[in-house]
C-alpha cells in the first residue's frame, strides 16, 4: 500500500498521471484507424486462372486439375475447392489458421512451377492470398457517359485505366482499383475462308505463316574490334499487314489483305452493366490493412470530384459511388457513441442516487474516461483498429469499470462516517477491498485469456472485444486503488455523513437472515434455485447461430438466366426488364424509394442490386425485389439476400450442402430433389444451385472423323486450330506497338448457322477442297456451365440463406432430418454430403467457444482458490455462475419476442463476459464473511455483517453495470443487431444473478453454523 500513501501524500503526481492518461488517450484516437470490422485474416490462397474461349471442361482438364495435382501435397493444406467455367477457373486453398501463410506461398508457387504446361493462349495464374479481388470492397463507382455522348461506354476501357485507375491508386492507402464492364482491343485478322480455300492455302497454313511474323535475335557476334546484335526483323508494322505475302499462286503472290482485313477491334461484348438504368462501367476499391477507412474515403471522394470536375468533363462522363462503406460505419459508430453516452450518464445518476454526493459521484465517474484513453492506448500500441466490435468492447466496459471505483469509495465514505479520519479512511478503505479487488479484477481478465489466444476467426473477430474490455477493467482498478484514495482526501473533507440508505440495507439484510435463518431453509433454498436453474436453462435453452447478419442497406441478387442466352437477348429481355420495374422505385412513384440500384447481365449469370434511401425500409425493399424477380422471369432463378455484415468472411451468411461425387448427372438428380425438399422445409429459405441443376450451356459439338482425316492427310489437331479459328478466334501472339499489347486473332466472317458452319470450305493436303462437314460429325448438345470441385471431387453446392425467424442451428437441424435422407436416396456408395460456410464454421465455433468458456471457468476457479486460499470458498463463488446463466438465456428468450435474436457467436461472448461479472459480488460477501470471523464473529454474525456492509456496493455496481448497458439492449440502429444479444445476456444474468445470489451464497455460508454453534 506504499503507492497509495504516496498518492495520497503528493496529489500532483496523481493529477499529472490523469492528465497523461487523457492525453495519450486523445492522441491514440485520432492515430487508430476506423474500420467496420476488425482484420480477419483468412488462412487461404486464392489462385486465378484465365483462358479466353476455353469451356469449362477444357479449363479443368487442362489447368485446374493439373493445378490440384500439383497443389495437394502442400503443409498445412485443409480444403482444396475449385470452380472451373467459360474463360475462367479459380482454386481456393484453405490452411491451418496457425500456419504461416507467406510459407505457404512460397510452397504454392513452387508446386505451381511443377504443372507440365498450360495452354498457349491462356494467361499465367494470377495468386491472391488471404482473399480475392472481390473481398474487402470499401466503395464501387460508375462511369457514364453523359451531354449526349453517343460513344460504347465499354470502349473507355484504356482510358479509364490509364486515368481513373491511376489517380486512384496513388492514393495513400488504397490496395487495388479494378474495373469491370469495359473491352479490350484485339488486332484481329478476319479472313475469308471462301477465297482463301479458292487460293489453295489452309486455315492453319495461314496461322502459321502470321505467327512466323516476328522479330527473333540470333545472339552476338564479334566483327573486328565491335560486337554486333545479330536480329531478324520479321515483325511487321499493322499498317503494312495487308501486304504482306502468305503465299504463292499461279506464280502470283497472295497479299493478306486479298483473303481477310485487319483492324483494332474490340472484343466480343460477355456482358453488360447498367447504373440508375443507364450504360456504365463498375469501378471497385480496396483498401490496405489497417487504414482509416473514414479519412480514406474522403480522399477518394476529393480525387473523384477533381476527375468529375477535369478531365472526365472534358471527355463528357461522369463517375459516381452507389456503395459507400463509411455510411454504415458512421451510423453504426454514431449509435454506439450515443449508447456509451447514455450509459455514463445513466450510471452516474445511479451512482448520486446511492451516494447523494455530488462530489463523490464525479470521483467514480473520472474512471470512465480514464478507463476509455487507457483503452485507446493499449489499441494503438497494438496495431488495432477502431471498429464496431473494439467500440461495442468500450460500450460494455462502461458498465464494468465503475465496480472497482464503486466498492473503495463505498468503504471510505463508511468509514468517515464512523469518524476516521480522511488519510486514515482512504489508508485503510483501500486496504480493506484490495485482496476482493484484486480477486475480481484477476479473474475478469482471467476470463478472456482463453479468446485471446483463439487463433480462428472468431478469435480475430472478437479479440478486439476482450482486449478493450480488459484494458479497461486493469485501468479502472488502478483508478480505484491509486486516484480514488488521493481524491478522496483532497475532495471529500466535508463528506463524513452517514449513509441516508442505512436503514434499508439493514432492513434488506435481516430479511435475507431471516429466510435462511433455519437448515431446512436453507437447503430448500440452494436444492430449488440450483434445480431451477438448470432446469430452466435446459427447457429454454435457444437454438445457436453463427455470425449477426447485421441490418446493411445493401441488397444483392443473382440471377441465373435460361440456358445458353445470348447476350444481346439477356440485355433485352432481363436487365432492361429489371430496369423498367425499378425506375418508379427511385423516382419515387412507388415505395419504398430506393435510393441507387444497379444490373448486371452476362450470358453465363446476372446480378442486381440496389439499397433503400431509408434504411429502415431495406428488408421490405429485398421482399418487392424477390417477387418482382419471381413474377418477371420464371425462366430465370433468382437469388436476392440482404448483405451480411461480416461479408468478407467466406463463412459469413449462407450456409451450404456439398453432393459429391463422379457421376454430374447423378449429383443434379440429387439436388433437384433436395431443392423441393428444402422449399418444403423452409418456405422462406432462398436455395441457389452451384453450379446449376442441369446442362444449361447449349453446344454445337464437331466429332471428327478418323478415316476422311487420314484420307486426307489432316490431323486431329490441324482440326482443333480450325474450329478455334472458325469460332471465337484462333491466338496467334501478342502485338506490341510501343506502348500496349494487343491480341492477335485469326477469325472466320461470321456465319449465320451450322449449315453455313459445316458447309465451311477447306483446304487439304491432296490439293482438294472439301467442306467441314466431310471431315467432322455434327451434334447439338448442352455441357455445364461451370465444373465444382471440392477436396478433388465433382461437388454441387446447394447455398441456402436461412428464413430470418430461424437460426442456423434450426435450420442446419431441419435439413440433416428432412432433406439429408433424400439426397442420399438417390447417390451411390462412393458418393457423400458435407455442411459447409456458416455450417461447418458454426460446429467448429461452438467447439471452441465451449472449450474457453470452460477454460475460463477453470482459470476461474483456482484463481479465487488461490485467492481465497480455499477450495471450498472458490467453489461457493462458482456454484452462483447458473443463477447468472438462466437470467440471460431468459432475456435472450423474452427479447426474441420482439425481434429475432439468436444465440449467435457474439451473444456466446456474452455469457463470458457475464462470468467475470457475477463472480465480484460473490467474491465481496464470501471475503467480508471471512474477515469478519477472523475478527471473532460467529458464522451467522460474519454473514449478516458481510451482507450489511456489502450490500450497497453490490447494489450499486450491479445498476450501474445494468444502466450502462441498457442502451445497448433497447436502442434499434445499425450495428445494434451486433451486440443487442450481448447485452440482454450480460442484463439479464446480472439482474437475476444479484436478486437470487444474495438469498443461494448467504445459505451457502451459514451451512455449517449451528455445528460451530455447539
Amino acid at each position: 500500500m506504499s503507492l497509495v500513501k504516496k498518492g495520497i501524500d503528493n496529489p500532483v503526481s496523481v493529477i499529472v498521471g490523469l492528465l497523461l492518461v487523457t492525453l495519450f488517450g486523445a492522441l491514440s484516437l485520432i492515430r487508430l484507424p476506423i474500420q467496420m470490422t476488425p482484420n480477419v485474416e483468412q488462412a487461404q490462397i486464392i489462385i486465378s486462372n484465365n483462358w479466353p474461349s476455353a469451356s469449362p471442361e477444357e479449363i479443368e482438364a487442362e489447368i485446374t486439375e493439373p493445378q490440384e495435382d500439383a497443389l495437394r501435397g502442400i503443409s498445412g493444406l485443409q480444403k482444396m475447392e475449385s470452380s472451373s467455367g467459360r474463360n475462367f477457373g479459380q482454386v481456393v486453398l484453405s490452411f491451418d489458421q496457425s500456419i504461416d501463410l507467406q510459407d505457404a506461398l512460397v510452397e504454392t508457387m513452387n508446386q505451381l512451377n511443377r504443372v507440365p504446361s498450360y495452354p498457349a493462349d491462356a494467361q499465367e495464374p494470377v495468386l491472391f492470398v488471404g482473399r480475392d479481388e472481390f473481398s474487402g470492397i470499401i466503395a464501387w463507382f460508375n462511369v457514364q457517359t453523359i451531354n449526349g455522348n453517343t460513344r460504347q461506354i465499354s470502349s473507355y476501357g484504356e482510358f479509364i485505366e490509364d486515368i481513373i485507375e491511376s489517380r486512384l491508386e496513388r492514393i495513400d492507402g488504397i490496395s487495388s482499383v479494378n474495373t469491370y464492364g469495359t473491352l479490350e482491343k484485339e488486332l484481329r485478322i478476319s479472313f475469308n475462308p471462301d477465297k482463301l480455300a479458292a487460293y489453295k492455302l489452309g486455315i492453319n497454313q495461314l496461322a502459321n505463316e502470321l505467327r512466323s511474323l516476328k522479330d527473333t535475335s540470333g545472339g552476338f557476334t564479334e566483327i573486328g574490334r565491335r560486337q554486333y546484335t545479330l536480329r531478324f526483323q520479321g515483325k511487321i508494322p499493322v499498317e503494312n499487314l495487308g501486304s504482306t505475302a502468305i503465299g504463292m499462286h499461279e506464280g502470283h503472290p497472295i497479299l493478306l489483305s486479298d483473303v481477310a482485313s485487319i483492324d483494332y477491334q474490340y472484343e466480343d461484348e460477355l456482358g453488360v452493366i447498367y447504373q440508375l438504368g443507364e450504360r456504365g462501367v463498375a469501378i471497385s476499391v480496396i483498401p490496405e490493412a489497417n487504414e482509416n477507412i473514414l479519412e480514406l474515403m474522403q480522399d477518394i471522394q476529393q480525387e473523384v470530384t477533381a476527375l468529375n470536375q477535369g478531365v472526365l468533363k472534358q471527355n463528357d462522363l461522369l463517375m459516381t459511388q452507389v456503395y459507400n462503406e463509411t455510411t454504415y460505419i458512421d451510423s453504426a459508430i454514431d449509435l454506439l457513441r450515443n449508447n456509451i453516452a447514455m450509459g455514463v450518464l445513466l450510471a452516474i445518476g445511479i451512482l448520486w442516487w446511492f451516494l447523494r454526493r455530488l462530489r463523490a459521484t464525479l470521483i467514480v465517474a473520472i474512471t470512465i474516461p480514464v478507463a476509455m484513453a487507457s483503452t485507446f492506448v493499449v489499441l494503438d500500441a497494438m496495431g488495432k483498429t477502431l471498429n464496431i466490435i473494439s467500440l461495442a468492447g468500450i460500450a460494455f466496459a462502461v458498465g464494468m469499470v465503475l465496480d472497482s471505483a464503486i466498492v473503495v469509495l463505498e468503504n471510505i465514505v463508511r468509514l468517515r462516517s464512523q469518524g476516521l479520519c480522511a488519510k486514515e479512511a482512504a489508508t485503510k478503505g483501500v486496504t480493506q477491498v484490495s485482496g476482493a479487488l484484486l480477486a475480481s479484477t484477476a479473474t475478469t481478465i482471467a476470463i478472456f485469456i482463453p479468446i485471446l489466444f483463439i487463433e480462428d476467426i472468431s478469435g480475430q473477430l472478437f479479440g478486439d472485444l476482450a482486449l478493450a474490455i480488459s484494458v479497461a477493467v486493469v485501468s479502472s482498478f488502478l483508478v480505484a486503488m491509486l486516484v480514488l484514495p488521493s481524491s478522496s482526501v483532497w475532495l471529500l473533507k466535508n463528506e463524513g455523513s452517514a449513509d441516508p440508505h442505512l436503514h434499508q440495507w439493514q432492513a434488506i439484510s435481516k430479511v435475507i437472515m431471516a429466510i435462511t435463518a433455519k437448515r431446512r431453509y436453507r437447503i430448500a433454498w440452494v436444492l430449488g434455485l440450483a434445480t431451477a436453474s438448470v432446469a430452466i436453462v435446459w427447457l429454454i435453452f435457444p437454438k445457436v447461430d453463427y455470425l449477426p447478419q447485421g441490418n446493411r442497406n445493401d441488397i444483392f441478387a443473382f440471377i441465373s438466366p435460361p440456358p445458353s442466352i445470348s447476350v444481346e437477348i439477356a440485355d433485352k429481355e432481363i436487365a432492361q426488364v429489371i430496369n423498367e420495374k425499378l425506375r418508379p422505385y427511385y423516382n419515387g412513384e412507388k415505395q419504398p424509394k430506393v435510393e441507387s440500384y444497379f444490373v448486371g447481365v452476362f450470358s453465363a449469370f446476372g446480378f442486381a442490386g440496389m439499397s433503400a434511401e431509408d434504411p429502415k425500409e431495406v428488408k421490405a425493399l429485398l421482399a418487392i425485389l424477390r417477387e418482382e424477380l419471381k413474377d418477371d422471369f420464371p425462366d430465370s432463378f433468382t437469388f436476392a439476400s440482404q448483405q451480411p455484415l461480416f461479408n468478407r468472411i467466406n463463412t459469413a451468411g449462407a450456409l451450404s450442402i456439398d453432393i459429391q461425387g463422379i457421376d454430374i448427372a447423378e449429383l443434379q438428380v440429387a439436388a433437384r430433389l433436395a431443392m423441393a425438399a428444402i422449399q418444403d422445409a423452409l418456405p422462406s429459405a432462398q436455395v441457389q444451385a452451384v453450379p446449376e441443376l442441369e446442362f444449361s450451356e447449349s453446344e454445337l459439338r464437331l466429332i471428327p472423323k478418323l478415316t476422311q482425316l487420314q484420307s486426307f492427310g489432316i490431323s486431329r489437331q490441324d482440326v482443333a486450330g480450325i474450329t478455334a479459328a472458325l469460332g471465337d478466334g484462333q491466338f496467334l501472339g501478342e502485338y506490341f506497338d510501343g506502348q500496349r499489347r494487343a491480341r492477335i486473332m485469326l477469325r472466320a466472317e461470321d456465319w449465320q448457322s451450322p449449315e453455313q458452319l459445316l458447309a465451311t470450305p477447306i483446304y487439304a493436303n491432296d490439293d482438294s477442297v472439301i467442306p467441314l462437314g466431310e471431315l467432322v460429325d455434327f451434334k447439338r448438345t448442352a455441357s455445364p456451365r461451370s465444373i465444382r470441385r471440392v477436396d478433388r471431387m465433382r461437388t454441387l453446392s446447394l447455398n441456402i440463406s436461412p428464413p430470418e425467424d430461424l437460426s442456423l442451428e434450426e435450420t442446419l437441424s431441419i435439413l440433416k432430418t428432412e432433406v439429408e435422407p433424400i439426397i442420399y436416396q438417390k447417390l451411390s456408395d462412393n458418393s457423400i454430403v458435407n455442411y459447409r460456410g456458416s455450417a461447418e464454421a458454426l460446429e467448429k465455433t461452438i467447439k471452441e467457444m465451449s472449450a474457453s468458456f470452460f477454460l475460463a471457468l477453470v482459470i476461474l476457479f483456482l484463481l479465487m482458490a488461490a485467492m481465497f486460499r480455499s477450495f471450498l470458498d472458490s467453489a461457493l463463488v462458482v456454484l452462483t455462475i447458473p443463477l447468472a446463466t438462466v437470467g440471460g438465456i431468459s432475456l435472450l428468450q423474452i427479447s426474441n419476442l420482439v425481434v429475432m435474436q439468436a444465440l449467435d457467436l457474439l451473444t456466446m461472448i456474452g455469457f463470458v463476459i457475464l462470468l467475470g461479472l457475477v463472480v465480484n459480488n460473490a467474491i465481496l460477501l464470501v471475503l467480508q464473511t471471512r474477515e469478519s470471523e477472523r475478527k471473532g464473529l460467529s458464522r451467522t454474525q460474519a454473514v449478516e455483517t458481510a451482507i450489511t456492509l456489502r450490500l450497497r456496493p453490490i447494489l450499486m455496481s450491479t445498476l450501474t453495470s445494468l444502466f450502462g448497458m441498457l442502451p445497448l439492449w433497447l436502442l434499434p440502429g445499425s450495428g445494434a443487431e451486433i451486440y443487442r444479444g450481448t447485452a440482454a445476456v450480460i442484463v439479464g444474468g446480472m439482474t437475476v444473478s444479484t436478486l437470487f445470489m444474495l438469498v443461494f451464497l448467504p445459505s451457502l455460508l451459514r451451512f455449517g453454523e449451528d455445528n460451530l454453534k455447539k
